[in-house]
């Protein structure tokens, strides 16, 4: 990559509002990313109405806040979108852009950056300052090799995953925000959304815990016989009551392909690890997983480890976990669920 430069650079930290006009966890993470840098930076809202936004930031420290707002915003959009980000960016004057990874950003941000002249880097896990320079790390090869990245060339578009530094909290006041008009023709109507019913969805990347499914749950139990109906609903109980999100060893999620029983609802998006997802959750539980490298890659960035399996010598209880439970998983989640409310 090229090298980076140590002249003070113009921050944008570029937002946008969720259905309910808040900030989401990732935008109030990239916000406190950016505080950490020590540079001035000025915060961008695009949305239906972006005031309430940014009063709940108004003590973030940014010297002005820049919005971008009206109905044709509320949905996500390319040409909308991109316009919104483009208009923010001009306004701003802004060298560096910094985001969230979110799919809305993701989509978007290397056609403005094209647009606007510049570099778009996503997938980043954090943005730092080091003898002057900017730097952003971002893995490659599944999680497998780390890379340092500075850049000469302006404005760089930076979009900074989910999970990889605190939140803001306690920054609500009043902001002052200085709205820009935007072009909002588009070709694309937005007729309606349709979504999965809340107990459908078993991914929850917000949520404190992952807990994450082995193919043990489909093997023979005890006697002989395998209870796929039991494991379904023990399973999906402990999710609704506690709304965590659910993973799953690629071991379980192939097994549909074998002709063998499996559970219902899971597809090769609950997988984790080395060829599956690598979620960053503050809490995870796996049971009826061997707890192999190539799942454990996929818990890099889960801080806290604990597991249940009969296998005392499991590849969980070699260092990979914090806590073991050697027991019967099915026991197990059963008096689990029977303490939750």
């Amino acid at each position: 990559m090229d090298s980076g430069v140590t002249a003070m650079e113009t921050i944008l930290v570029l937002l946008h509002t969720e259905s309910d006009g808040a900030l989401a966890r990732s935008a109030l993470e990239t916000l406190g990313l950016a505080r950490t840098l020590g540079m001035p930076f000025s915060v961008g809202l695009a949305g239906a109405d972006v005031k309430a936004a940014a009063d709940s930031i108004a003590a973030c420290g940014a010297t002005r806040f820049l919005g971008v707002a009206g109905v044709e915003f509320a949905q996500s959009r390319y040409g909308t979108d991109a316009a919104a980000a483009e208009a923010l960016a001009r306004a701003a004057d802004a060298t560096v852009i910094l985001g969230p990874a979110t799919s809305r950003w993701n989509r978007v941000m290397p056609g403005v950056a094209h647009r606007l002249g510049g570099r778009a880097d996503t997938h980043a896990t954090g943005v730092g300052l080091a003898e002057g320079k900017l730097r952003v790390t971002r893995w490659y090869y599944r999680q497998r090799m780390e890379a340092v990245i500075e850049r000469t060339h302006r404005p760089w578009a930076i979009l900074v995953e989910g999970g990889c530094g605190e939140a803001l909290t306690g920054a609500a006041g009043t902001a002052s925000v200085d709205m820009i008009a935007v072009d909002a023709h588009s070709r694309t109507e937005v007729e309606g959304l349709q979504s999965p019913k809340t107990g459908q969805q078993t991914i929850r990347p917000d949520a404190d815990l992952l807990f994450v499914t082995g193919a043990g749950w489909s093997k023979n139990q005890a006697d002989g016989k395998p209870r796929v109906e039991e494991a379904e609903k023990l399973i999906l109980g402990f999710l609704d009551a506690t709304q965590a999100s659910l993973g799953s060893s690629k071991s379980l999620v192939d097994l549909s392909g074998e002709g063998q029983a499996v559970l219902g609802f899971l597809t090769h998006l609950n997988q984790i690890g080395q060829t599956g997802a690598t979620p960053r959750h503050r809490k995870g539980l796996a049971t009826c997983c061997h707890g192999e490298e190539p799942h454990v890659v996929g818990w890099r960035f889960v801080t806290e480890r604990r597991a249940v399996n009969l296998d005392a010598n499991c590849g969980w209880a070699r260092g990979k976990a914090d806590v073991v439970y050697v027991a019967d998983a099915f026991e197990v989640m059963a008096q689990v669920n029977a303490l939750l409310p």
